[in-house]
């Protein structure tokens, strides 16, 4: 699927981001080789890990506290906390966001070009409840196997499309 998937972005993949999991690791890479065939990649790319994309990632200050939560809750139950009442151990969910953004924002590729990054689905739900000031999400919102988000910066203003829906809000409101 990953394979088929980089095949189909249209646009040249300038660069290759991932959380050092070795599944999304493997996912980055089978979108390149995907990728490659199509004639959207020009030669072979450097998956470059990074620990902002690891589960939990950007949102965590202090895994020894939330990991509990997380197994006690469950990934929906935890991420419902976490955009409620917060935990301990975590960044709000407007610090998690900013940190995601900043990191996405100093890795833009080339104007035409995309860069690709591989995460999981806790931190997109998280990231997406942020851009959309959902206090808590459901099942239906939760991102399916291999479902991403198009986002991009110009001067002003962030845009992504999530689900076939384009959206955009003022840089100044979320960084």
């Amino acid at each position: 699927m990953a394979r088929q998937w980089g095949g189909e972005l249209g646009r040249p993949i300038d660069r290759l981001f991932s959380s050092p999991v070795g599944r999304c690791v493997d996912t980055a890479a089978a979108m390149m080789e995907g990728g490659m065939a199509a004639g959207l990649v020009k030669a072979p790319l450097t998956v470059e890990q990074s620990m902002t994309l690891v589960e939990p990632g950007c949102y965590v200050e202090d895994v020894q506290l939330v990991g509990p939560h997380f197994l006690k809750l469950g990934a929906l139950g935890f991420i419902n906390q976490h955009l409620c009442d917060g935990l301990e151990g975590l960044l709000t969910p407007e610090q998690g966001r900013r940190k995601l953004l900043n990191y996405l924002r100093d890795r833009q590729p080339d104007a035409g070009s995309l860069s690709v990054h591989v995460t999981h689905d806790t931190i997109i739900i998280a990231f997406l409840a942020g851009l959309f000031g959902q206090q808590r999400v459901s099942e239906q919102d939760w991102p399916w196997m291999m479902e991403g988000v198009w986002l991009w910066f110009d001067d002003h203003e962030l845009h992504w499309v999530w689900r076939g829906e384009w959206h955009r809000r003022n840089l100044d409101q979320l960084i």
